[in-house]
């Protein structure tokens, strides 16, 4: 059985930059642990699997440890796929997943997503999370993930996080983030409970960050950046209980994956 594969650099304006995922075009569903089994080969942050399906694919996300409910920058890639791979003549691409439906819609080189926004809950700071961080933050937010605030760029930059102390807090990942230099926030994310210790730029984690930000800066739209070592730009709006995420996508590698027949 032979699969076609795609390595897709998301958030990103050329190659080697933004968030590789790997996308999976696919007929029909095979058996769940094939489906981790090839992403645990990829050793991806992402890979992406899609079928045709009645409102348009039905779309899943897997790390290398275990399959996730919602991936920004698989989801960018998976767009960039139909539209630029696959043929996909309509303005817009329509995904069911386990958090609804995601609509895409091309908007010149801009690839835009609406999501649902996850806006998070003031809360005590836990002391696992400043341990692992290495300093204190200002304040930190429940959501999804714990989101730690912090005074500048320079302080999201200088961070070495302990990786161990940080995977065992009881959330998903940490999102470290403060007001940017040169846009309206950055921030980094961590996620090494599900094989992510991190990723480069994550769509997901804007859905908590944007109504964060939207609050303390008085403006709907912002521009952000996460400043891993590949790095990546990310356009956010707030519209009442969606956040729409913009960006760009480029094909790094197209491959085929041979499955044996006994699999």
């Amino acid at each position: 059985m032979i699969l076609r594969q795609f390595q897709i650099d998301a958030f990103a304006t050329r190659a080697f930059e933004g968030n590789p995922a790997a996308v999976c075009p696919l007929e029909r569903w095979l058996p769940d642990d094939l489906l981790q089994a090839i992403a645990e080969e990829n050793n991806l942050s992402e890979t992406a699997f899609f079928v045709p399906s009645g409102k348009g694919f039905a779309l899943r996300w897997f790390t290398p440890v275990s399959e996730v409910d919602l991936c920004g920058h698989a989801t960018l890639a998976s767009a960039h796929v139909l539209f630029e791979h696959l043929g996909h003549a309509k303005p817009e691409i329509t995904f069911e997943t386990r958090s609804g439906d995601l609509v895409v819609e091309r908007d010149g080189v801009q690839l835009v997503m609406d999501f649902p926004a996850c806006p998070p809950r003031r809360c005590a700071i836990p002391d696992m999370l400043t341990e692992g961080l290495g300093r204190r933050p200002v304040e930190v937010l429940a959501g999804d993930d714990y989101l730690a605030v912090f005074e500048s760029e320079a302080d999201i930059r200088a961070i070495v996080p302990n990786h161990a102390l940080l995977s065992r807090l009881d959330l998903r990942g940490v999102c470290i983030t403060a007001p940017g230099d040169s846009v309206d926030f950055v921030s980094r994310f961590f996620a090494p409970k599900y094989g992510i210790p991190e990723d480069p730029v994550t769509g997901s984690a804007h859905c908590e960050l944007t109504p964060y930000w939207v609050e303390k800066l008085g403006r709907n739209s912002l521009d952000a950046r996460q400043i891993s070592r590949r790095g990546g730009d990310i356009g956010c709006e707030l519209r009442g209980d969606r956040v729409r995420l913009s960006g760009q996508a480029v094909s790094f590698m197209t491959a085929e994956i041979d499955i044996p027949v006994q699999l």
